[in-house]
């Protein structure tokens, strides 16, 4: 990370049940050689100072990764909050003791290169507690950046029944910080089969051009 972002830690959502690609590990699903949470977690490491998971079940199946494995830390899979939640919280033991906690989904293999930095920026801008990255016109509340404060409020939140990151977000104060979508959106998200051959078609169109990856 540069000078210029503070401390941050990195967490991969991937605790979802995955109904729509039929069950299992969505993000192990293989993309042009590598699995869904290799391709974040490369593109998500160089931004942060350690990462981390969420991911519920048998934590071997991971095994060989060097990232901690954060289950959900409720009952129940209550969503994405319970992994915004298990993130906030590992950060509080974490031995860095960072301020900063950034999410991104799993299935997400095109994060941009600047997220936690134009994050960080733009909520200091809107003068806001928390930011979320959008795209197209459209927020995604889980690719976000928490403060580690917010932990104890959010546990108490879900306890509650709270389950929409986006409502939970704007009540904390958010940011919502832009990024073009074309020629593809950064924030693309795996869902489906053919989501997933999308991808494929797409991340070999951007092999094809010098500097895309950045």
């Amino acid at each position: 990370m540069g000078d210029a972002v503070p401390w941050t830690l990195g967490v991969v959502l991937a605790g979802g049940l995955s109904r729509r690609m039929g069950g299992g590990d969505k993000t192990l699903l293989p993309l042009a050689g590598k699995t869904l949470l290799a391709h974040v977690l490369e593109r998500l490491g160089p931004q942060c100072a350690d990462l981390a998971v969420n991911a519920n079940g048998d934590p071997a199946r991971f095994a060989g990764m060097d990232e901690t494995i954060l289950p959900d830390p409720v009952p129940g899979h209550p969503g994405p909050l319970a992994g915004i939640l298990a993130a906030l919280e590992w950060a509080c033991d974490h031995p860095s003791r960072a301020s900063w906690v950034v999410t991104v989904p799993g299935d997400t293999p095109f994060i941009p290169g600047d997220l936690v930095l134009r994050l960080h920026q733009g909520r200091v801008e809107a003068g806001r507690r928390v930011a979320c990255a959008s795209s197209g016109g459209r927020a995604h509340p889980a690719v976000g950046l928490w403060p580690v404060t917010l932990g104890h409020g959010l546990r108490e939140g879900i306890l509650a029944g709270e389950r929409r990151v986006g409502e939970w977000a704007r009540s904390q104060g958010l940011a919502e910080i832009p990024w073009p979508d074309a020629p593809i959106d950064p924030f693309f998200n795996i869902n489906t089969p053919d989501d997933l051959r999308a991808a494929e078609r797409s991340l070999a169109a951007r092999e094809c051009e010098p500097g895309s990856r950045s």
